[in-house]
């Protein structure tokens, strides 16, 4: 394994220390996914649930609330009451509401998901939140800083990915692929990811073992007008359901089932079942 990071092992480690508690701040915020304590997988039919404000629904203008008298939710900086339409949301869409509890602002996430219309109430005070202690990770290293050259696709190829949820399918476009060496010769399907990066999800030789077995995912820098991009697989990363049953992760693409043990990035989650 090979990299051509000029940084020192020290500035290495702390950037990535840095990076690591900055990811771990967001994860365990009050808002999210840790602080998830249900999801509602929404029908025709108007129903309430103990964890939200409002009858909620699906239809023809999308997701609906029917909120009763003294029920309220602010959404996009106004005060919703009675009945609200959210109109027709974009597969992978997140939008939230809030409101006030006794434990603290509380939110709802409108969403949908493998094209269903879903809400996922989040609460500051959810067990899972509560509960939770920190996500272990290997000691970073620059042997797994890898130098990839990318292959676009000449049009973005859909490719239909299953669910944690059983029966749940979710579709992305795959860009193209990635080519690297790390103990020989690999690859990756290339999703679009932040800011002109590339985003994968993989698993590896230490899935189910040290790491979380239904996935993980890695992003990569901007590919340059060569192709070259580098990925980090210090900085892979669990997705929301190696810790709460109310998530709906996609497992990774065949493609990206590598057959060497990524000995870098998180780790699987410390569980009342693994202490």
């Amino acid at each position: 394994m090979t990299s051509t990071l000029t940084d020192t092992p020290t500035g290495f480690a702390d950037q990535w220390r840095a990076w690591h508690a900055a990811h771990e701040q967001n994860r365990a915020s009050e808002h999210g996914f840790l602080a998830i304590t249900s999801i509602r997988w929404l029908s025709d039919s108007p129903e309430r649930f103990d964890d939200v404000p409002g009858a909620w629904s699906t239809g023809s203008d999308g997701i609906l609330v029917e909120l009763a008298e003294g029920e309220e939710l602010e959404y996009e900086g106004a005060a919703l009451t009675g009945r609200h339409a959210f109109g027709q949301l974009p597969e992978r869409a997140s939008w939230f509401a809030y409101w006030e509890t006794p434990a603290g602002r509380a939110a709802v996430e409108i969403a949908r998901r493998g094209g269903n219309d879903i809400v996922r109430p989040r609460h500051p005070d959810a067990s899972i939140r509560s509960a939770y202690k920190g996500t272990p990770a290997y000691e970073p290293t620059p042997d797994f800083v890898v130098d990839g050259r990318f292959e676009a696709f000449a049009e973005p190829r859909p490719v239909t990915v299953g669910s944690v949820v059983d029966g749940l399918q979710h579709v992305y476009d795959a860009v193209g692929e990635v080519h690297f060496d790390l103990d020989g010769p690999r690859s990756l399907l290339a999703f679009n990811g932040h800011g002109g990066g590339l985003h994968f999800l993989f698993t590896d030789l230490t899935s189910g073992v040290t790491t979380y077995a239904a996935n993980r995912s890695v992003n990569s820098t901007a590919p340059d007008e060569d192709g070259h991009v580098r990925i980090d697989f210090n900085r892979s990363t669990n997705l929301p359901c190696a810790y709460t049953p109310f998530a709906t992760c996609p497992l990774p693409p065949a493609e990206n089932r590598l057959g060497v043990a990524v000995e870098a990035g998180e780790k699987a989650p410390v569980t009342e079942e693994t202490r």
